[in-house]
Protein backbone atom coordinates (compact mmCIF):
# COMPACT_ATOMS: atom_id res chain seq x y z
CA UNK A 1 0.00 0.00 0.00
CA UNK A 2 1.40 3.34 -0.96
CA UNK A 3 1.60 5.91 1.94
CA UNK A 4 -0.26 8.98 1.58
CA UNK A 5 2.82 11.93 0.91
CA UNK A 6 0.06 14.75 1.18
CA UNK A 7 1.76 18.16 3.13
CA UNK A 8 -1.39 19.54 3.87
CA UNK A 9 -1.63 17.59 7.05
CA UNK A 10 1.71 18.30 8.28
CA UNK A 11 2.86 19.88 11.76
CA UNK A 12 5.55 22.36 11.83
CA UNK A 13 5.94 23.90 15.88
CA UNK A 14 8.87 26.08 16.78
CA UNK A 15 10.07 27.40 20.33
CA UNK A 16 11.72 30.26 21.27
CA UNK A 17 12.78 30.22 24.65
CA UNK A 18 13.12 33.75 26.09
CA UNK A 19 10.66 35.43 23.85
CA UNK A 20 7.51 32.82 23.76
CA UNK A 21 6.75 30.78 26.94
CA UNK A 22 4.96 28.27 24.43
CA UNK A 23 5.94 26.11 21.41
CA UNK A 24 4.63 28.07 18.29
CA UNK A 25 2.36 25.83 15.34
CA UNK A 26 3.36 28.10 12.11
CA UNK A 27 -0.04 27.92 9.59
CA UNK A 28 -0.63 29.19 6.67
CA UNK A 29 2.33 28.44 4.55
CA UNK A 30 2.93 29.43 0.78
CA UNK A 31 0.73 28.01 -2.22
CA UNK A 32 2.93 25.52 -3.84
CA UNK A 33 6.19 25.76 -0.95
CA UNK A 34 6.21 25.24 2.74
CA UNK A 35 9.52 24.61 3.58
CA UNK A 36 13.04 23.29 2.22
CA UNK A 37 15.53 21.81 4.21
CA UNK A 38 19.64 21.51 2.27
CA UNK A 39 21.17 18.88 1.89
CA UNK A 40 23.76 17.54 4.22
CA UNK A 41 26.96 16.29 3.82
CA UNK A 42 27.67 12.86 5.93
CA UNK A 43 31.33 12.46 5.06
CA UNK A 44 34.09 15.06 4.25
CA UNK A 45 36.85 13.39 2.12
CA UNK A 46 39.93 13.60 0.56
CA UNK A 47 41.97 12.22 -1.85
CA UNK A 48 45.22 11.43 -1.44
CA UNK A 49 48.27 11.80 -4.23
CA UNK A 50 48.34 8.01 -4.33
CA UNK A 51 44.85 7.49 -4.71
CA UNK A 52 43.05 6.58 -1.82
CA UNK A 53 40.35 7.91 -0.41
CA UNK A 54 40.66 9.01 2.94
CA UNK A 55 36.70 10.34 4.96
CA UNK A 56 35.85 11.27 8.04
CA UNK A 57 32.79 12.55 9.75
CA UNK A 58 32.97 16.51 10.38
CA UNK A 59 29.67 18.26 12.22
CA UNK A 60 27.97 19.92 9.68
CA UNK A 61 24.67 22.54 10.20
CA UNK A 62 21.26 21.67 8.55
CA UNK A 63 19.82 24.90 6.58
CA UNK A 64 16.33 25.05 6.34
CA UNK A 65 14.45 27.75 4.65
CA UNK A 66 10.49 28.25 5.61
CA UNK A 67 8.44 30.18 3.17
CA UNK A 68 4.95 31.62 4.59
CA UNK A 69 2.19 33.42 2.68
CA UNK A 70 2.35 36.74 2.78
CA UNK A 71 -0.93 36.22 4.91
CA UNK A 72 0.21 34.16 7.20
CA UNK A 73 0.14 35.34 10.59
CA UNK A 74 2.93 33.38 11.49
CA UNK A 75 4.79 35.89 9.85
CA UNK A 76 4.46 37.89 13.23
CA UNK A 77 6.48 35.40 15.27
CA UNK A 78 9.71 35.83 12.83
CA UNK A 79 9.24 39.18 12.76
CA UNK A 80 9.31 39.38 16.22
CA UNK A 81 12.27 37.17 16.71
CA UNK A 82 14.37 39.67 14.03
CA UNK A 83 13.01 42.66 16.38
CA UNK A 84 14.44 41.21 19.52
CA UNK A 85 17.33 39.96 17.89
CA UNK A 86 18.23 44.01 17.07
CA UNK A 87 16.51 45.47 19.78
CA UNK A 88 18.96 43.19 22.17
CA UNK A 89 21.82 42.97 20.55
CA UNK A 90 21.88 39.20 21.05
CA UNK A 91 20.46 35.98 19.31
CA UNK A 92 17.41 33.68 20.18
CA UNK A 93 18.03 29.95 19.86
CA UNK A 94 15.36 27.96 18.61
CA UNK A 95 13.91 24.44 18.35
CA UNK A 96 11.60 23.21 16.58
CA UNK A 97 9.74 19.98 15.39
CA UNK A 98 7.78 18.95 12.23
CA UNK A 99 5.63 15.99 12.19
CA UNK A 100 4.35 14.26 8.83
CA UNK A 101 1.30 12.37 9.78
CA UNK A 102 1.07 11.22 6.42
CA UNK A 103 4.39 9.28 6.56
CA UNK A 104 4.17 8.54 9.91
CA UNK A 105 7.56 11.02 10.52
CA UNK A 106 8.61 13.45 13.42
CA UNK A 107 11.52 15.57 12.96
CA UNK A 108 13.26 17.41 15.60
CA UNK A 109 15.45 20.35 15.45
CA UNK A 110 17.41 21.97 17.99
CA UNK A 111 20.30 24.51 18.77
CA UNK A 112 18.94 26.95 15.68
CA UNK A 113 19.25 30.43 14.78
CA UNK A 114 17.59 32.78 12.30
CA UNK A 115 20.13 33.83 10.09
CA UNK A 116 18.20 35.54 7.39
CA UNK A 117 14.64 37.15 6.35
CA UNK A 118 13.80 40.16 4.07
CA UNK A 119 12.26 42.56 6.98
CA UNK A 120 9.29 43.31 4.64
CA UNK A 121 7.51 41.65 1.71
CA UNK A 122 7.93 42.33 -1.69
CA UNK A 123 4.92 43.87 -3.52
CA UNK A 124 3.89 42.65 -7.31
CA UNK A 125 0.29 42.59 -7.59
CA UNK A 126 -0.05 41.27 -4.76
CA UNK A 127 2.07 40.60 -1.86
CA UNK A 128 4.93 38.13 -2.34
CA UNK A 129 5.05 34.97 -0.01
CA UNK A 130 8.12 35.44 2.98
CA UNK A 131 11.38 33.64 3.40
CA UNK A 132 12.80 32.79 6.48
CA UNK A 133 16.07 30.85 6.53
CA UNK A 134 17.08 29.00 9.82
CA UNK A 135 20.23 26.90 10.85
CA UNK A 136 19.83 24.22 12.49
CA UNK A 137 22.73 22.69 14.56
CA UNK A 138 20.95 19.01 13.73
CA UNK A 139 17.69 17.95 13.06
CA UNK A 140 16.65 14.30 14.19
CA UNK A 141 14.27 11.82 12.58
CA UNK A 142 11.95 9.33 14.00
CA UNK A 143 9.02 7.59 13.98
CA UNK A 144 5.18 8.65 15.33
Amino acid sequence: MALDISAANAIFTITVPGLYNAPVTLKNFATDHAWDVGAQHCAQTQMSIDGYLNAGFVPEPVDQTIVLSAASESVLVFEAIMTAQQTARTLYRLGGEITLTSTGRKYTMVNGVLQAMAPMPGAGRMLGDRHFSILWQAIYPAGL
